[in-house]
């Protein structure tokens, strides 16, 4: 894999990243950012292992279908990505107001993007032939506008039920409603991508649209809850 691979793999999660940190009006110590970012990307690890063991498991069960497997492969990816931003901020004293739970949990999500990215563009890189940088390209901006947002709008909403958890002093009710959500959003965009991935970007991009907008109103909303 070379440099070129690793930069376009690595530049959608940063500029995504760049972009949502200035919505936190008190700016988090970069070392804890760092370690997020870092976390949500080596979770990718197990990740795979467990999509493949549930891939295995519906198989066995006679239970996969696109529905089941794009919901179960989601859940999967949301819990890991929480577990990261959670294990990296829970009880540390930077930890301390509501929208540091949207903002760690988006930060892991686009880390654990950016391997993705990382993998995708080794396999295109690897894969040389004569109009390999334009596929590497396109795939970049694809993987920006779509993927890598993905990943951070679904962690996104669940770290704003996170938050209101913690607010409202109903961690597991705000939880399991938040895990709902990202995994209904991820599986929406999901099963959009790939009923429309012949013709055209247009119903999987709204979608993002309308969840990119959800997530800048839950901001606002954790803002005005303190």
């Amino acid at each position: 894999m070379n440099f070129l691979a690793i930069f376009l793999g690595v530049l959608p999660g940063l500029i995504w990243l760049f972009f949502y940190l200035q919505e936190d009006i008190h700016p988090e110590p970069k070392r804890l950012i760092l370690t997020a970012f870092i976390v949500g990307g080596l979770m990718a690890v197990p990740v795979i292992i467990f999509q493949v063991l549930t891939d295995d498991i519906l198989v066995f069960l006679k239970l996969k279908n696109i529905i089941i497997s794009i919901a179960a492969l989601a859940l999967i990816e949301e819990l890991f990505k929480f577990i990261a931003a959670y294990w990296t901020i829970n009880k540390n004293p930077a930890f301390d107001e509501p929208v540091d739970a949207m903002i760690y949990l988006m930060t892991a999500a686009l880390g654990f993007a950016t391997i993705e990215n990382i993998l995708i563009m080794g396999n295109i890189f690897y894969f040389r032939d004569a109009v390999f940088l334009t596929t590497a390209f396109s795939t970049t901006a694809l993987r920006f506008i779509g993927a890598t947002l993905l990943h951070a709008l679904a962690s996104g909403l669940l770290g704003y039920y996170w938050a209101v958890g913690l607010i409202k002093k109903s961690l597991g009710k705000n939880l399991t409603y938040g895990f709902f959500m990202a995994v209904l959003v991820h599986s929406i965009f999901n099963y959009l991508v790939l009923q429309f991935k012949s013709t055209h970007f247009l119903y999987p991009g709204l979608f993002l649209i309308l969840a990119a907008i959800l997530v800048l109103v839950d901001f606002e909303k954790l803002r005005k809850m303190v």
